[in-house]
């Protein structure tokens, strides 16, 4: 069975029209990831309105919230508002406002990790791991229609552990057939330190980039097809022309953080930034 990209990723992609302004409530703010003040977690941001739309969202980079304009739920924040809680808001319903804020944290991750699944199904080189896959994307599908009380009480790192097993099969998988036959390593270790550096002499095409610190490095014009992204900060990172179209498990926040133009490939999967075309 195929899939087309609207059926992958419906329930995955950020609908804040059916949501209670929850990423702008139930999370920290910090100075160091993009925000121009420090905000606790469960405290409203002062732009949230009664409406819970931002009274500055078109405006937020220029404001210095440049940390809103990354941030990504995976559709969590809808799920949690229409579904969990049945349109039940927190302000309304302050005795389970908290709760309502720790259930958002948990629904995130697990959409997090929907995404990260629909992209392993979608691909062509590990088709031999598809129905692992699928039954994987099912499990946690139903995870996500669990009660408040149930979902707290999820041994969240246990299931991601198990799907990063299969996230890690397909990422060898994928890598190793663009590699096959060249003499180069193509595996950089985890939490690889490229801050600054300048990229564009390497051949990164199905490189293992994974937790890598890309932040500030020039990537512009390269040719990163089969590489694996997941985890890696490209905050500033210069994508300006880069061919980011066939990469794998990259997120719309981390494309967010990023530097790119016009002329960067992006996967279909993926919005381009408006300010990247300011």
């Amino acid at each position: 069975m195929t899939y087309s990209d609207t059926e992958l990723y419906k329930n995955l992609r950020v609908d804040c029209e059916k949501c209670f302004g929850l990423c702008c409530v139930a999370l920290y703010f910090s100075k160091s990831e993009g925000f121009p003040t420090d905000k606790v977690a469960g405290k409203p941001c002062i732009n949230l309105q009664s409406n819970f739309r931002c009274s500055i969202h078109t405006n937020l980079r220029n404001q210095g919230l440049k940390g809103c304009t990354a941030y990504d739920c995976f559709g969590a924040g809808q799920k949690v508002a229409q579904i969990t809680y049945n349109g039940f808001n927190w302000s309304k319903e302050k005795e389970s406002s908290n709760q309502m804020f720790d259930v958002f944290l948990v629904m995130r991750q697990l959409h997090e990790m929907l995404w990260y699944l629909n992209q392993a199904i979608s691909l062509k080189e590990n088709t031999s791991i598809h129905d692992k896959i699928r039954f994987m994307i099912d499990e946690t599908e139903k995870l996500t229609y669990l009660n408040p009380d149930s979902l707290i009480a999820l041994d969240i790192p246990s299931h991601q552990d198990k799907v990063n097993g299969l996230l890690f099969e397909t990422s060898e998988m994928v890598r190793n057939k663009i590699c096959f036959g060249k003499s180069k390593t193509k595996n950089i270790p985890r939490g690889l330190d490229c801050i600054g550096s300048d990229l564009r002499k390497i051949d990164l095409k199905g490189a293992n980039l994974r937790g890598a610190f890309l932040i500030a490095t020039n990537l512009s014009g390269v040719d990163l097809s089969k590489a694996d992204l997941i985890g890696a900060d490209l905050r500033d990172a210069d994508l300006r022309g880069a061919n980011l179209s066939e990469c794998i498990f990259i997120t719309q926040s981390q494309i967010n953080t990023a530097k790119g133009d016009s002329n960067t490939k992006l996967p279909k999967s993926l919005n381009r930034p408006s300010y990247w075309l300011e």
